[in-house]
């Protein structure tokens, strides 16, 4: 039976009865269920329709005809894996190469974002003889024991949680609410500094830098865009201490930033990664990655004497699927509409800040986007009740939009590139009248600096899509999200807080 014919309820049943309870759905209160979709748009089981401002997998947008033609012609004739030779294989390598600096030359192909940044890991560890790892406060790099050891976005989830000993958090560059901000004079060297002291202290205990890891944005960390010169600086003083630098483009590749193909190149020329991991958007929702490095750290791993193996990766209906992609987004100039959607957003967004207090900041680069939403844009009290609140409110006007960043007050902008300036001007539009109508009811006038810290919608707040209230992890930034009014509910609410999940998608 397809799941389309159970009924909602059942579908619903089934998964509590079968499913892993930590695997959460969004809006756990009242869960979508999804039957198809194309483009830009999901539909339910009742045929409505639903734009996805969110869904960074569906690259080329949901079901592209060329992408599912041409996994199924090459399903017809073969599939297997890469110990026999397939021209699908060189040939796909070859054109994702072409789409970076010489020196990375050399792919490894895998199945997810998380199996890649886990290879990277092992890759920078034998070229280096190093085991220490750096990494960035709020970071995300997937769900395998060795990438929470590195993501505290998700280890900080457990109570008394500290970070391995051979992890190194580094501050999140973040110039909004980071330590340096746009007001420093120099906010790049700073935080590099930040990474220079991690090594000298690490040094000082006898401890050795394999690598420094990073998205080339972050995005469950809050759709942070580092200052330019940042990743020079601090390549630099990583691979002085033997280090070698990963770029995570798992969330931001291929194309999404506009102005370029990759969201490292946004550093500038001058700055190349001694490896490079993809993963989402390379297979439009087929699950395939990608480690691509240079020919000296795989030379290195080779070394080693193990040889590596990996049965669905580089097979030949990936690599098929992994062309079409690359077919398409050419084609259609999905890079270039990136760059001007995302720009006409951007904008939209810019002009909602003037007239909204509730927004505190605006940032991105092409179709990858955050909205900042605040209590006190003096003190960037992040309001995350409110946050949550335009996302549920957004639903019912069948727009899928989702909060992210450590205080769960970030709208965060990922839509499949397909995503048209009419979409951008619905969506914005839906979001002035609700961020109208929350400001009515917290009495709040754009000439007011702060709203205060106790005020609240008369609406019951929402959670966030998993039915989850987030606290503050630490931050000065007090979290004022509501609790629910219902005592069983706070309990539930509790327990649920345990076993959060990442809704990076």
């Amino acid at each position: 039976m397809a799941t389309e014919d159970l009924d909602k309820q059942k579908t619903i049943d089934l998964r509590k009865k079968h499913v892993g309870p930590s695997c959460k759905v969004f809006f756990s209160h009242d869960p979508i269920k999804i039957v198809k979709a194309r483009g830009q748009y999901m539909y339910n089981e009742k045929d409505e329709k639903y734009l996805d401002c969110i869904n960074n997998v569906a690259h080329v947008g949901h079901c592209h005809p060329d992408v599912v033609e041409a996994g199924a012609k090459q399903m017809e004739l073969l599939n297997t894996n890469s110990r026999f030779l397939h021209d699908n294989l060189v040939l796909y390598a070859q054109r994702l190469q072409a789409t970076l600096p010489e020196k990375l030359s050399v792919c490894y192909f895998v199945n997810s974002g998380s199996e890649a940044n886990d290879l990277a890991l092992r890759l920078a560890w034998q070229y280096t003889g190093h085991k220490d790892i750096i990494t960035l406060e709020n970071a995300y790099h997937g769900h395998v024991s060795s990438l929470i050891d590195i993501s505290p976005y998700k280890f900080h989830q457990m109570s008394g949680a500290e970070p391995s000993q051979h992890v190194h958090v580094a501050l999140s560059p973040d110039i909004y609410r980071g330590k340096y901000c746009e007001d420093h004079p120099d906010p790049a060297t700073a935080y590099a500094e930040n990474v220079k002291d991690i090594i000298e202290q690490a040094h000082k205990k006898g401890r050795k830098i394999a690598a420094f890891i990073a998205e080339s944005l972050q995005s469950c960390g809050g759709q942070v865009i580092p200052p330019v010169g940042y990743f020079q600086k601090v390549a630099q003083h990583v691979r002085n201490a033997g280090g070698i630098f990963i770029a995570d483009e798992v969330q931001v590749g291929f194309g999404r930033v506009g102005t370029h193909f990759w969201g490292f190149q946004l550093q500038g020329e001058d700055f190349v990664p001694d490896i490079v991991t993809m993963g989402k958007p390379i297979g439009n929702g087929h699950p395939m990655s990608c480690v691509i490095t240079t020919r000296e750290v795989a030379e290195s791993f080779m070394s080693s004497g193990m040889e590596y193996f990996n049965t669905f990766g580089g097979n030949p209906v990936s690599c098929a699927i992994g062309l079409a992609v690359l077919d398409v987004i050419e084609k259609e100039n999905l890079q270039g509409n990136a760059l001007h959607v995302g720009g006409y957003l951007t904008q939209l967004l810019d002009d909602l800040k003037k007239r909204h207090p509730l927004v505190g900041d605006v940032r991105g680069r092409g179709l990858f986007i955050g909205l900042d939403l605040v209590r006190n844009r003096d003190k960037r009290t992040p309001a995350t009740a409110e946050a949550l609140d335009v996302i549920y409110r957004l639903k019912e006007q069948r727009i899928l939009l989702s909060a992210d960043g450590p205080h769960r007050n970030i709208l965060k902008f990922k839509p499949p590139m397909c995503f048209s300036r009419e979409d951008a001007e619905f969506v914005v539009e839906k979001i002035d009248q609700i961020l109208t109508d929350l400001e009515k009811t917290l009495g709040l006038q754009m000439s007011e600096a702060v709203i205060s810290e106790n005020g609240h919608t008369k609406r019951k707040e929402p959670s966030d899509e998993n039915g989850l209230i987030y606290p503050s992890n630490g931050s000065s930034h007090k979290n004022t999200g509501t609790l629910p009014h219902d005592k069983k509910k706070q309990e539930e609410t509790k327990n649920l807080m345990k076993h959060q999940e990442t809704d990076c998608f």
